[in-house]
């Protein structure tokens, strides 16, 4: 039984850093976080629970950002990128939290040391692309456009039009496009076939070449 969430983060820190050291030493060049804890920081009736729980939701974002910051501390930079991904629920085509990046786009986009970030952002319940304003200078961002909660594919000119106004943010070189999440969080996975998920992969990939050759 842990006394309280800092030496069980602690702990976290050291499993995680482990894996990432071997991972490293096996030759991997990219290694991305799934971090479903972030949202819960963006979305204003989790923060609400946080709070009547008598819990700081500010100050546990900046204990989880140290926590990941730790893992990654002292890892060779030169040939491998860090990732993280910014999950809002994905099992079985649910969600879980919503809500603009707002709220955490300053601490989580200016403090975390990753190159990458992947965002959700294929329906209105992930607010709009302004947060990526505090994203500095020189890291990427994954634009999760295509859902991968619902079968119907996404209109190519709509897609277009969303990484124009993204790019008004970031620019251009620093942005990609991916589906929104993976198409399984369990065992059952989303409610898509495996012909709809060929078929989401497939404009991403069309897209892809279409906006940056």
């Amino acid at each position: 039984m842990y006394p309280d969430r800092a030496a069980l983060l602690h702990d976290i820190v050291a499993i995680v850093r482990d894996e990432i050291r071997w991972l490293i030493e096996e030759g991997v060049t990219y290694i991305q976080l799934d971090a479903p804890y972030y949202s819960h920081y963006l979305d204003a009736g989790q923060r609400d629970r946080t709070r009547g729980q008598g819990r700081d939701p500010d100050a546990e974002l900046a204990s989880a950002i140290a926590g990941d910051n730790a893992a990654f501390a002292g890892m060779p930079r030169t040939d491998t990128t860090f990732a993280l991904h910014v999950c809002r629920g994905n099992n079985q085509s649910r969600w879980y939290t919503e809500g603009a990046y707002d709220a955490v786009a300053e601490k989580l986009f200016g403090t975390l040391d990753v190159d990458t970030f992947l965002l959700e952002y294929d329906d209105e319940r992930s607010g709009g692309f302004e947060p990526l304003r505090l994203v500095p200078e020189g890291k990427n961002v994954v634009l999760g456009l295509i859902t991968t909660k619902r079968a119907p594919l996404e209109s190519p000119d709509e897609l277009g039009r969303r990484i124009d106004t993204a790019a008004g943010y970031v620019p251009l070189e620093h942005l990609a496009i991916s589906p929104q999440c993976g198409f399984a969080s369990v065992a059952r996975g989303n409610l898509l076939s495996a012909d709809d998920q060929w078929r989401k992969l497939q404009l991403v990939a069309d897209t892809a070449r279409r906006v940056w050759g």
